[in-house]
């Protein structure tokens, strides 16, 4: 099987390239060679005996997606995109990116032709719902995003919608829930101080806070999310019928349950490292998230995510931080 990552480069692909090489298969058959694309060279992955292409490319660029395609890949990973606050900042990037660069992948599909169907798992997100909510959002909750960034995922779920039932691809798109404690340095999303007030003070450095502790959202880590992900490579999209997108399964947590696991698994001293400063464009952005979901297809179809915040954080301390807090002066 030779399979396509787009966004190799980012945090997930990352992530996701590392399961592959590890398990060297997926749903049974031998990984034979990877594509691994994004606007930066990926890393080579070390210990894969397969074919490994590393492209840097802009997806959002006419033609790109052509030259990715033109290998005809048995199964893409489409995870490129321009995040949240990026993507409210810079308008015309945050389109071209999130938007034209899934319309150039889905056509390229489709110009390939010659009976040529690749399984394709689109990462969208809940940013494509909005307020006003439910206490509780099922599975027939309409998408009525209020940021750009939620928009061009919305978007991007009925692009491949009907490029599926037109039977160009078969496409899956799993809308994750915000990612949770994200290792490396801060990005320009949004939502980034969930993993920073807990990650950097794991590590002894302050950790910034900009909203209430009321707030409440719904997350899961990154070892989930990979797992989501390869699990929609593989189910059989029968199942789905015409609704391609599924909300991911997760964890619904206020700022204050996560600040009080922190202290559960790292002591009072991680806490006191929290420093809040609001910031009122966050906080706006922030009230119009969604909270809770039911997430009862996908958890039919056996998805599966964390159930308690101690757990989200042990996961980021075995997988980024040897198993273990480092020691503290």
């Amino acid at each position: 099987m030779h399979i396509l990552i787009i966004g190799a480069a980012g945090m997930l692909g990352r992530k996701l390239t590392e399961a592959l090489v590890r398990d060297r298969q997926i749903g049974g058959q031998a990984i034979s060679a990877l594509t691994l694309a994004d606007v930066v060279t990926p890393q080579r992955p070390g210990g894969f005996a397969g074919e490994v292409t590393l492209r840097a490319l802009d997806i959002g660029r006419a033609g790109s997606a052509a030259t990715l395609i033109a290998a005809r890949p048995d199964l893409i990973f489409h995870l490129a995109a321009i995040v949240s606050g990026e993507a409210e900042e810079d308008f015309d990037k945050g389109y071209r990116i999130n938007l034209d660069g899934t319309r150039w992948l889905f056509e390229a599909i489709r110009a390939a032709g010659q009976g040529y169907r690749p399984r394709v798992v689109y990462a969208s997100s809940i940013a494509v719902f909005g307020a006003p909510f439910p206490e509780r959002i099922d599975d027939s909750f309409h998408l009525t995003p209020r940021t750009s960034y939620g928009t061009q995922k919305a978007i991007g779920e009925l692009l491949l919608n009907d490029f599926s039932r037109r039977g160009i691809l078969d496409g899956i798109g799993l809308r994750l829930p915000t990612i949770c404690i994200r290792p490396g340095a801060p990005n320009k999303a949004a939502s980034g101080f969930f993993s920073n007030i807990l990650r950097e003070p794991l590590v002894g450095r302050i950790g910034v806070l900009p909203v209430e502790d009321s707030v409440r959202h719904w997350h899961a880590s990154p070892r989930a999310a990979v797992g989501f992900l390869r699990h929609a490579a593989t189910l059989d999209s029968a199942v789905l019928g015409h609704r391609r997108c599924l909300t991911m399964p997760g964890l619904s947590a206020t700022v204050a349950e996560q600040i009080a696991a922190l202290e559960r698994v790292a002591g009072p001293d991680a806490v006191a490292l929290i420093r809040r400063i609001h910031d009122p464009q966050i906080a706006e952005m922030v009230a119009g998230w969604a909270q809770e979901f039911a997430a009862e297809r996908a958890l039919s179809l056996g998805f599966v995510a964390e159930t308690s915040f101690d757990e989200i954080i042990r996961v980021h301390i075995e997988d980024e931080l040897g198993g273990r807090l480092p020691a503290r002066a």
